[in-house]
């Protein structure tokens, strides 16, 4: 009997996980971006207030939307990360060294994780009228954020940035692996 529970709870571990997998692929390879209020960039690393190779393909993804005319506001996420720089701000800084007017540009700087930029986006969100969002980040990354804003109220569209050339598929499976477990982390509220 308790090998019979084992074997179903393995079952549906692993139907749960494919489930979570197929969810991933599909808003990872799906570019979803229409005109909406604005664009929001989920943070990454910052070196010494330089954007790292990846959160510089999602800023350069966020101009690109904003220059098409996607939406007239684009606003930056992240907080800290050791250094006296903020993901936030590098992204804001980032983008009026490429052009996009400063007015045009909303830099959240105290989130510390995607839970907590997904709320914090919410927020500013409300506070500006803003209604439609369209959300940028990493391909894996975005089934999870769109469940988050989605659960915060959001209406949110998901457009991927691509890839960056230092990245290869060696990380592929650890970054799916970690959405799975960090989804159904968030979903048990478990986090």
């Amino acid at each position: 009997m308790i090998l019979l529970l084992l074997l179903l709870l393995a079952i549906g571990v692993a139907g749960w996980c494919r489930w979570v997998y197929v969810q991933i692929e599909r808003y990872a390879s799906q570019d979803m971006a229409a005109p909406a209020d604005a664009i929001a960039v989920f943070g990454a690393a910052e070196y010494d207030g330089h954007p790292s190779p990846v959160f510089r393909a999602r800023l350069d993804h966020a101009e690109s939307l904003y220059n098409r005319g996607i939406a007239p506001l684009i606003i930056t996420l992240g907080g800290g990360g050791g250094d006296q720089y903020s993901e936030g701000a590098v992204g804001r800084e980032y983008l009026i060294g490429a052009g996009v007017p400063a007015s045009d540009i909303i830099a959240e700087t105290e989130s510390k994780d995607t839970e907590e930029s997904s709320r914090r986006v919410a927020v500013i969100a409300r506070a500006n009228g803003l209604r439609r969002l369209v959300v940028v980040s990493d391909g894996t990354h975005l089934f999870r954020i769109h469940q988050i804003c989605s659960a915060n109220g959001l209406d949110v569209l998901t457009s991927p940035r691509p890839r960056v050339q230092i990245e290869g598929n060696a990380g592929e499976t650890q970054r799916i692996v970690h959405e799975i477990v960090t989804y159904t982390a968030w979903l048990l509220h478990l986090g």
